[in-house]
């Protein structure tokens, strides 16, 4: 649905016109007196988002006009496709949109568009959105359609697995997505499932899973030349996290399907990645589990002994995804990649620091880290740098073991979570850790309400353009 809105131009086509505050009072004072009494009757001020229908002589829509706000919102007609009425429209002119967005004003205009046509519509009957069609809009002449088209598709496919109940999206559905996406694109794509993680030396990715009645699994695709540089992507994969035995309590568990918000994120990127045929030999890891309750979950107390070899004393069975992560990062190290990037729903400290929409990046790598920024500020697609504090390090310390997966203290639990990570990335590697909420906790234009693909355009420029040149 979410491309279906974006069409070639049609001849009855409603004209749309673009239109910020700034030059608005400019604007509004070149039109016809008709329309100048119209859009003051209704007290359009061009606030972003903000639109009026003017009709025409017959009562038909004849143009509509849409405020940008300051011209600086990326969003702006991120809620049209809802909100007008059903036909096409096409923009028929652009006032005042500032120098950051205004050269990718056409293809923020189609994603926006698009992105805001979005429902998860599975478990629903009948079509549309509330009985109706969404409206469409022709595509601007400037709009990069192929990036755009890549986006939308890439973000639609991050959004309904996240949005898809457990039930539906266990560990052998996550990897049948993984399966479907490689397919579509030459990948090669192997499982590596329940007993046998022991015998390959997964043993952390195992424990954490070997409760639930879905075995645990290490998705692992491959694609692109072996020659180019390797861009390896870990994701977060927990299906559902009850908490293990260190349950959580039932308003804990209400979002806990988007547990494997990480996974979903760095498929949707690597399906972009694969669609735009970007020089890297590409590999995505998922280690896939549920955190589930059962005579033989692993259990508060415990010491467990990673890939790497490193001894885990478990302080708390609902600090699982950084565990599963130590096998699955210890393994891409071993092709000491050119990038590595891992993405994680992993801490509620996180979004207590930076809110809900605000993915925190950690990385001691400071080249790594400029060029995310940049390529943040360049997509609309904003991250916060938070430190990998190293004197924070002993807060993981243990007594019986190498190291404990959570520690007592209260104290900076997504910087602590990111040094456990931490011990399982080689020397020299480039590495970013992302932990992210991947969830819209409303709706917002362009951004409904559920899954949300956080971090994915940044990630995607940032790869571009540092790996693929």
């Amino acid at each position: 649905m979410s491309l279906a809105v974006l069409t070639d131009a049609a001849a009855d086509s409603v004209p749309l016109h673009a239109v910020a505050i700034p030059t608005w009072p400019a604007w509004l004072a070149q039109r016809p007196p008709a329309e100048q009494t119209w859009l003051s009757a209704h007290g359009f001020k061009a606030e972003s988002g903000a639109t009026v229908v003017i009709p025409g002589d017959d009562g038909a829509v004849r143009a509509t006009v849409v405020g940008l706000g300051k011209g600086d919102d990326p969003w702006a007609l991120g809620g049209m496709a809802k909100a007008l009425p059903p036909g096409t429209y096409r923009l028929a002119e652009v006032a005042g949109v500032g120098a950051a967005l205004a050269p990718v004003f056409a293809d923020w205009a189609a994603l926006a568009w698009a992105l805001g046509a979005y429902a998860f519509k599975r478990y629903k009957k009948g079509n549309g959105e509330n009985g109706r069609e969404p409206a469409k809009l022709a595509w601007p002449a400037q709009a990069d359609r192929a990036q755009v088209e890549r986006i939308v598709a890439a973000t639609t496919l991050v959004r309904d697995l996240i949005n898809t109940p457990a039930a539906d999206m266990m560990p052998s559905h996550l990897a049948a997505a993984v399966k479907d996406v490689g397919a579509a694109h030459g990948a090669m794509v192997r499982e590596i499932v329940g007993e046998e993680l022991l015998a390959q030396n997964y043993p952390m990715i195992h424990a954490v899973g070997r409760a639930s009645a879905v075995a645990p699994r290490l998705i692992d695709l491959v694609w692109g030349n072996p020659g180019h540089p390797k861009v390896t992507l870990v994701g977060k994969g927990v299906c559902f996290d009850s908490g293990g035995l260190d349950i959580k309590p039932a308003s804990g568990m209400a979002l806990m399907k988007k547990d494997m918000g990480g996974a979903a994120t760095l498929l949707g990127l690597a399906q972009a990645i694969m669609s735009a045929s970007l020089p890297v030999r590409l590999r995505l890891l998922v280690p896939a589990v549920e955190n589930a309750v059962a005579g033989n979950a692993f259990r508060p107390g415990d010491v467990l002994t990673t890939r790497k070899g490193t001894t885990v004393e478990i302080g708390n069975t609902d600090a699982e995804g950084r565990l599963v992560l130590a096998d699955a990062l210890t393994e891409a190290c071993a092709e000491n990649p050119a990038l590595l990037i891992d993405c994680a729903t992993l801490t509620g400290a996180a979004r207590t620091a930076l809110g809900p929409d605000l993915p925190a990046l950690f990385t001691d790598d400071e080249n790594l880290a400029a060029d995310i920024a940049a390529a943040a500020r360049a997509t609309f697609d904003p991250l916060w740098r938070l430190p990998l504090w190293a004197p924070y390090r002993k807060l993981l310390d243990s007594k019986v073991a190498d190291i404990n997966n959570a520690g007592e203290s209260p104290f900076a639990g997504a910087i602590t979570a990111a040094l456990f990570l931490k011990e399982f990335v080689s020397d020299g590697v480039p590495w970013a850790h992302i932990d992210l909420f991947a969830w819209n906790k409303g709706a917002r234009p362009g951004r409904p309400e559920g899954g949300e693909a956080y971090a994915l355009r940044a990630l995607f420029e940032a790869i571009k353009t540092r790996v693929a040149g």
